[in-house]
């Protein structure tokens, strides 16, 4: 599974990610031509630089010929509404997958603060993040990792820095209350650095794109990118980009509850078990053994998505004698269902497929196969065979 993996040891910001992720692309130069070319005063140029003995990308994005942290406290020619950015965007010559996702990002922005703000989300200005330097950081990442199309991607733990940054709402606490409203179920660390590591732009971006937050995954090594931001600290100031290949790994969690059962009737525990599949079980199955004092008894174990554990572990209590109920979360690995349909010479039968790890399962539906067997008064057997 090609894997994206983001270090964010020192935050994030929408520049410091969009450096990172040019430098995994195969085709660099048709990818700045296309970024230069949507919006004119805007322009982008990959800068090779250091951070504290670290070499990376710095991506320059200059405005109306000057780079953005010069100018950033004039903030008068800069207030722009959600409603203007969408506009933007949607006029850029880009797939619509990837305007929809940079429209999203802006959105989520807008929506945390107004939030933290108490004002409507149509009467938002953009101060910092409405900046076309941040529209182009924003749709750029965007771009890249529809350039890229990884099959998953992962984050480490965010950095978000500590103190105080001054900002549009004057001087506020990090991580700034937007931020941290855009950061929300995402796990956080602050520590020793004073300063804004991760902005509203880094964070909404993480938030969009990233599906898991963790440590680095076993990975096989393809490609690495490292986006280096403006400031300087005492440690490498960069977000680590790692392009490679995981092996696939189980693919979901499963709950499975188990109980003893002695003293129900063979009829009354089928009931029971018919009835747990209906009440949204996932599989229900019983093997024979033999209970205490040897009595002659069943397990009955009860396979369900573990979000349903709690309601599942009361069906059971309810639709049979026991009095407990064992639970065990397993991961699972899986094939993905599909179907198909084949020919044989008496008509056609549907086929259920199982897909995944380079494995092909196929199993012809029974039902099918029986009805036409009736039909044409042949045995079953020849039906198989045909298939």
């Amino acid at each position: 599974m090609k894997t994206l993996y983001l270090e964010c040891a020192m935050g994030a910001a929408g520049d410091m990610l969009l450096a990172a992720l040019y430098e995994l692309l195969e085709d660099k130069e048709t990818f700045l031509r296309t970024m230069n070319s949507l919006l004119p005063q805007v322009e982008l140029t990959p800068q090779i630089r250091t951070s504290c003995g670290i070499s990376g990308i710095h991506m320059r994005v200059d405005v109306h010929g000057q780079e953005e942290h010069e100018h950033e406290h004039h903030h008068e020619h800069r207030h722009t509404s959600p409603g203007h950015i969408a506009g933007l965007i949607d006029g850029f010559p880009l797939p619509e997958a990837v305007k929809a996702h940079a429209r999203g990002v802006y959105d989520a922005i807008a929506q945390a603060e107004s939030q933290v703000h108490g004002i409507p989300v149509e009467e938002i200005h953009f101060h910092e993040v409405g900046a076309l330097d941040a529209i182009a950081d924003v749709t750029g990442v965007c771009y890249a990792l529809h350039l890229l199309q990884p099959d998953q991607i992962q984050a480490s733990p965010v950095h978000v820095g500590s103190g105080t940054v001054r900002c549009a709402h004057g001087v506020m606490p990090v991580p700034a209350p937007a931020t941290a409203a855009l950061l929300a179920g995402i796990p956080i660390y602050g520590g020793s650095v004073q300063g804004e590591l991760c902005t509203p732009t880094g964070a909404a971006l993480l938030a969009r794109f990233a599906q898991t937050f963790g440590p680095l995954p076993a990975l096989s090594l393809e490609k690495t990118g490292c986006g280096l931001g403006t400031k300087e600290f005492d440690r490498p100031n960069c977000v680590r980009a790692f392009w490679g290949e995981t092996a696939e790994g189980p693919r979901g969690e499963l709950t499975e509850l188990v109980c003893n059962l002695d003293d129900m009737t063979p009829e009354a525990l089928s009931f029971a078990a018919s009835r747990l599949l209906e009440l949204g079980a996932l599989d229900v199955y019983t093997l024979p053994g033999t209970m205490k004092k040897g009595r002659p008894g069943h397990v009955l174990t009860v396979l369900c998505a573990p979000e349903r554990e709690q309601a599942m572990a009361r069906h059971i209590l309810e639709q049979t004698t026991t009095n407990g109920v064992r639970v065990h979360r397993c991961a699972k690995y899986f094939l993905t269902p599909g179907q198909e349909q084949a020919q044989t010479p008496w008509g056609p039968v549907r086929v259920k497929t199982a897909q995944g790890y380079g494995i092909t399962h196929r199993k012809p539906e029974f039902e099918d196969a029986a009805a036409l067997a009736r039909t044409h008064h042949i045995p079953i057997q020849r039906i198989m065979e045909a298939l």
